[in-house]
């Protein structure tokens, strides 16, 4: 397929959808037996589809929504024998990886318009851990990435763990550990990215609680938003799991975070998170509107950066957006929503976050996202 011409839009439509048994007109698309019109998907839109998933490894599956002026839409594609068809996997369940946070940034925003908890509260006062140097974390600080903690803890050895579930038996006397023997700030109070914070954060609201990060997830999140494939433990889920693929496109094991879950441990469907981008267009939501409100602003690398809670804040062409996107050794994953305007894209996708294909599909990700904001 690597030398099909773009430039004429019903050929290559008839390529691609060609396992649906034909194509009668380009108006409509055949896609799994139903009847769909192009509004589902437009030509400029295949087009960045095309391009940036003509080469992606067999057995890699995309699944992609598109959400315009809060009319959801599905789209998906799988790569097999060297071609792309299309497949209805909207329901298909992959690993989120770091859009976890978010998820993790809103059970904080629930607790603290709950008055259980306050942004500036530090965590030291809800943990029966005696902090080394006598160190201080506020909850703003871990969901803003702004602590000063490292991207990851020191007593974690990649040359000892098992690359394929490297968080496997990364548990909480480790983190005690690190927390009480080890651990270091770096400028504290600008921005750092770090999945150690993300964990902490996890792992205190698990405790305030007095219940496991899943329960936290499904009591206060997924069933709010009838998210019901949606879940940080794969076993509920495993029916409609696609295998993730390694770096070489190869099958390769689902990652168990432990107490890393808050940071990346998260398992859900582009339907599943439509739900939750829709949810976002509701400005009365005062939890979600939370999580989307600046809490910082400066620089990484020498570009503008703008933080809420858990979320990314970008502008483009006038208008903010929030952000965020995810990578695992199997999976990554994109996800980016314009509030004002109701538009989103979504993207799941088996692609190993280590491949360097994880850059095409955050690349997908901006022109789809362009492409409903023009």
């Amino acid at each position: 397929m690597n030398n099909i011409p773009m430039t004429d839009f019903c050929r290559l439509v008839i390529l691609v959808f060609l396992f649906t048994g034909g194509i009668t007109s380009c108006s409509d698309i055949a896609f799994d037996g139903q009847e769909y019109d192009r509004s589902i998907i437009t030509e400029a839109q295949l087009k960045s589809i095309y391009r940036e998933c003509q080469d992606l490894p067999n057995n890699t599956q995309v699944a992609i929504s598109l959400i315009d002026n809060g009319r959801v839409k599905f789209y998906g594609i799988r790569r097999l024998d060297d071609t792309l068809y299309t497949v209805d996997n909207s329901e298909a369940v992959f690993e989120v990886g770091s859009i976890s946070k978010v998820f993790t940034a809103t059970l904080l925003a629930d607790l603290v318009l709950q008055g259980k908890i306050r942004l500036e509260d530090t965590v030291n006062n809800y943990l029966n851990i005696s902090f080394k140097d006598s160190i201080t974390l506020t909850f703003q600080r871990l969901a803003n990435h702004t602590s000063g903690l490292p991207r990851m803890p020191s007593n974690i050895s990649y040359l000892k763990v098992d690359l394929q579930n490297p968080y496997k038996d990364y548990g909480e006397s480790k983190l005690e550990e690190y927390l009480t023997r080890e651990m270091e700030l770096e400028e504290p109070g600008k921005y750092r990215y770090s999945n150690l914070g993300a964990c902490l954060l996890g792992f205190t609201l698990s405790k305030i609680t007095e219940a496991s990060y899943e329960d936290l997830l499904q009591s206060r999140i997924f069933s709010k938003y009838q998210m019901t494939s949606s879940t940080s433990d794969k076993s509920l889920v495993s029916s409609k799991l696609v295998k993730g693929l390694n770096k070489k496109g190869e099958t390769t094991s689902n990652w168990d975070l432990n107490v890393f879950v808050g940071a990346g441990g998260v398992l859900s469907s582009v339907s599943d998170l439509s739900k939750f981008a829709v949810a976002q267009f509701d400005k009365s939501n005062e939890a979600l509107a939370l999580t989307r409100k600046s809490t910082y602003q400066g620089y990484q690398r020498g570009s503008p950066i703008g933080v809420g809670l858990g979320w990314v804040i970008k502008e483009k062409m006038g208008r903010e957006m929030v952000w965020h996107n995810g990578a695992t050794g199997g999976y990554s994953a994109f996800m980016q929503v314009d509030v004002d305007n109701r538009n989103a894209v979504i993207i799941l996708t088996n692609i190993s976050g280590f491949s360097g294909k994880k850059a095409n599909m955050d690349a997908l990700g901006d022109r789809l996202m362009d492409s409903l904001e023009n």
